[in-house]
This record gives C-alpha cells, sequence and structure tokens, in this order.
C-alpha cells in the first residue's frame, strides 16, 4: 500500500527537460498528477506504457511530455558534431475518438511546445481536406487525428507518409476499438513502423483492449492509477427516483437551486439536446445543445460558449461525454439514464476533475430502474437520495409544461428531425448568436429559488 503521505515529485524531479517545465507552470501544473508521476519516469525512459486512468486525470500530459521531450533530444542532444539534425516532420501521431478531443489535444501539445517551435496539425472529420492538406506540406512534427480522416490521408494525400514515425499515441483506446474506426486503425497499423514508441491511454481495459496491447505493444509498463471501474473521490454521486412525466420539472428544479453552476446534460438522442435546450432558454436559463448532428463549426462554437460562460448549461449527447476539456464543471446531471453503464463513468468524469469536488445527480424514472441498478453495481456502491420536496417540484409544472409546448412548436417550425448532419446550423445559430439580453438571462434562472 502506498504512503499516504508520500512525498510528491516534480515534473523537474520526474526527469522533464527545463524548457517542458517551464511549460507546465504556463499551464498552471504545478504539480504532476497520479497518471504523470507514475507514467513518466518509465516514458522518458522510452518504454512502451498502457495508462489505465480516469477521467481527467491529466493523461494529455502523461504521453505529451515523453513525445516533446525525446523531440528535443533528437534534435539537440544527438546531433551530429556539425550543425543540427535534420528537422524530423511526422515524429508523433496521436489517435482519438472525436473530432473535439482530436483539437483538445493538439491545443495541448501547442502549448506545451510553444517555446521549441513545434507544428501541429489535426486531421479530422467536418474540416476542409485541402486546408489539412496544406499543414501536412508544412510538414509538423506532431500529427493528432481521428482514424478514419488519418487513413484517408494516407490512403490520397500525395507524398505524405509515417514511415518516418517515432511515437503512436491510442488515446481513449477503448473507444478507438469500436466498430466504427475498428477497420481504419488495423489499416493504420498495417502501415506505420513496427520500430516505433507506442502509449496505451484508456479509461477502461476490454478484451479489445488487451489484444490490441499484445498485438501492437512491446513489453510495456502497465501503470493503473484508477481501479477498474470508478469514480473519483471528490464527486458527490446521487440520485432521484421520479415519474417519468415529471422528470423535466425536478430537471428545472435542480438546476434553479444552482443557478450560478456550470451544468451538463445528458440526453440519448440529438433532437433531445435541442428540444431540452430550447425548453431550458424559454425559462430564462442560458442553455446550448451540442450533438454528433451539428455541424464541427457549430459544435466548436457552442463549446466555446460553454467554456466561456456565455452559456452555463451544455445540454448533449454522449458524444461529449469523454475527452473534453473543460476545466470547471460543477454538475453532470443524467436526465436520460445510459443503457450501457460505463457510459456513466464517462459522463460524470466531467465534473469533479484535477482534485475539484463535483456533483453528479441521476434522474431515474420506472423504466430506467434496471440501467441504474447497473450502474450501482458497476460503481460498488449505493447513491443517496437528492433531497427534493415533491410539492415545490410539482408547482413548477404549469410553467415547465408551457416552456415544453413553445420548445415543441419551434421544432415542429424548424423541420423536426434533421435529414442530413449539418442541417441544423440555422438553428444552432440561433443559439451560438446568444441572448440578446445575456444578462438579464443570468438572473432570470433564479425565478424558481423559492
Amino acid at each position: 500500500m502506498e504512503e499516504e503521505n508520500e512525498v510528491v515529485k516534480t515534473f523537474a524531479e520526474l526527469g522533464v527537460r527545463e524548457e517542458l517545465v517551464k511549460a507546465c507552470d504556463r499551464l498552471g501544473w504545478k504539480n504532476p498528477s497520479k497518471i504523470q508521476a507514475e507514467a513518466l519516469p518509465y516514458a522518458l525512459e522510452g518504454k512502451d506504457v498502457i495508462g489505465l486512468a480516469q477521467t481527467g486525470s491529466g493523461k494529455t500530459g502523461a504521453f505529451a511530455l515523453p513525445i516533446l521531450q525525446a523531440l528535443l533530444e533528437y534534435v539537440y542532444d544527438s546531433e551530429p558534431k556539425k550543425g543540427r539534425r535534420p528537422d524530423p516532420a511526422f515524429f508523433a501521431c496521436v489517435l482519438s475518438p472525436t473530432r473535439e478531443l482530436a483539437i483538445q489535444i493538439a491545443e495541448q501539445f501547442e502549448a506545451l511546445g510553444s517555446d521549441i517551435s513545434l507544428r501541429c496539425a489535426v486531421l479530422v472529420g467536418g474540416i476542409d481536406r485541402m486546408q489539412q492538406t496544406i499543414a501536412l506540406g508544412k510538414r509538423p512534427h506532431v500529427i493528432v487525428a481521428t482514424p478514419g480522416r488519418l487513413w484517408d490521408h494516407m490512403s490520397d494525400t500525395k507524398g505524405f507518409s509515417l514511415k518516418t514515425l517515432k511515437y503512436l499515441v491510442l488515446d481513449e483506446a477503448d473507444r478507438l476499438l469500436n466498430e466504427d474506426f475498428e477497420k481504419s486503425l488495423n489499416q493504420i497499423l498495417e502501415e506505420i513502423p513496427r520500430d516505433r514508441k507506442t502509449f496505451l491511454f484508456s479509461a477502461t481495459m476490454t478484451k479489445k483492449v488487451r489484444k490490441l496491447q499484445r498485438a501492437c505493444l512491446r513489453n510495456p509498463v502497465k501503470i493503473e492509477a484508477a481501479s477498474k471501474y470508478s469514480t473519483v473521490d471528490t464527486l458527490k454521486q446521487q440520485y432521484r427516483f421520479v415519474a417519468a412525466k415529471y422528470k423535466d420539472c425536478y430537471l428545472v428544479y435542480i438546476l434553479s437551486e444552482m443557478p450560478e453552476s456550470t451544468s451538463m446534460i445528458f440526453t440519448r438522442t440529438c433532437d433531445g439536446t435541442r428540444f431540452m435546450a430550447l425548453m431550458l432558454r424559454s425559462l430564462g436559463f442560458r442553455a446550448i445543445p451540442i450533438s454528433g448532428q451539428m455541424s464541427q463549426p457549430k459544435r466548436l462554437g457552442a463549446l466555446n460558449k460553454f467554456k466561456a460562460g456565455e452559456c452555463n448549461i451544455l445540454v448533449c449527447t454522449d458524444v461529449a461525454s469523454r475527452g473534453l476539456d473543460i476545466p470547471s464543471v460543477d454538475v453532470v446531471i443524467n436526465y436520460d439514464i445510459p443503457t450501457n453503464s460505463k457510459d456513466y463513468i464517462h459522463r460524470v468524469g466531467r465534473t469533479a476533475r484535477a482534485g475539484r469536488s463535483g456533483v453528479g445527480i441521476s434522474l431515474v424514472n420506472q423504466y430506467e430502474l434496471e440501467w441504474y441498478l447497473q450502474i450501482e453495481k458497476l460503481i460498488g456502491k449505493k447513491l443517496p437520495e437528492y433531497p427534493a420536496e415533491e410539492d415545490e417540484v410539482l408547482s413548477l409544472l404549469e410553467r415547465v409544461s408551457e416552456a415544453k409546448k413553445l420548445s415543441a412548436m419551434n421544432m415542429k417550425e424548424s423541420g423536426g428531425r434533421r435529414k442530413r448532419k449539418g442541417e441544423d446550423d440555422d438553428e444552432s445559430e440561433r443559439f451560438l448568436e446568444g441572448n440578446k439580453g445575456g444578462s438579464k438571462d443570468k438572473k432570470s434562472s433564479k425565478k424558481f429559488k423559492r
């Protein structure tokens, strides 16, 4: 068992170079997180690493710092006597299951590598391929990509190859191995050099992840910074059993009890995010939706609005439940209980990140009880009930019902279900333009307070 009062080592004491320690300081990384402290010594030695860690545990730093340090050493420390080595293009590749996560990983690489002239390119769907081809023509050191778009470029983009690749990172590996990505991932692994360093990071160790580990890692060091399925200690988890017809009332009640908090609400469908955001906005809450049905620029616009605090409620599907770097989410509300218990772990992992506290509340109706019990079984604990007086909650019924009618009318007018991805842009624009009286809205959500 670990010593409770074991001294936490600094990045410098773990062997990180001074240039990168300064970059960590600028990012506010004063001390390594648990996964960083355990993985960095092995990764810096050049060993393959498997890291199992909770969402929000600092996994990106655990693989970005060793890659940047190896890049520095390749260019400067191993240079021939006359001059530096040639600039090492396509030195590392990071694969991510989502576009948003890929963009955020690239942002962290660029921030950490800002003093060393790092070049980084992002290859994801939903963004013009020609722009990406131009970026590849600049010969970036690091590529961050989703598997499908990377394989597209490996197949079709003239002059692009990863034959010189030194590092491969598989982030959120359990999700990279689903049916959407498996074929592209296998094609990529066939093409890239076998003589490379590989880092595999995952929230969970599934059979497919074990199979991938055997196929593409050499004598890896396994770092487990969390139990198999767990939530962090700083997360307060609660549930409320509610009748399906009153679930919206409970949601509005909970939000009105914490009007200044930043909240993420998870629904099952893309249409559900739009409907709920419209309903909440008509009640004065600053809500914005994000789902896979939105075009990439609109999704990023919604995320940036939420991060900047212009909207303090993000209504989303599970597309947003993993990998997004949103520093301070106070509350996660499971409006629809996930049918896959593991998705619960990833959803509530949006809050209580990096040692902060947070709250996760699940609204369970009579049809979702079995799914909820599976969640309790997975995390190994019975959760306490969220306290609320039902009479007080149901006093909101009339106003909530009216807001739902308005929301339904608005969706009907805008064409109901979208037929193709991206067709929601006009409606998304209205959300992204924000409220004309934004500051008034901030106060208006308090009108439900007793």
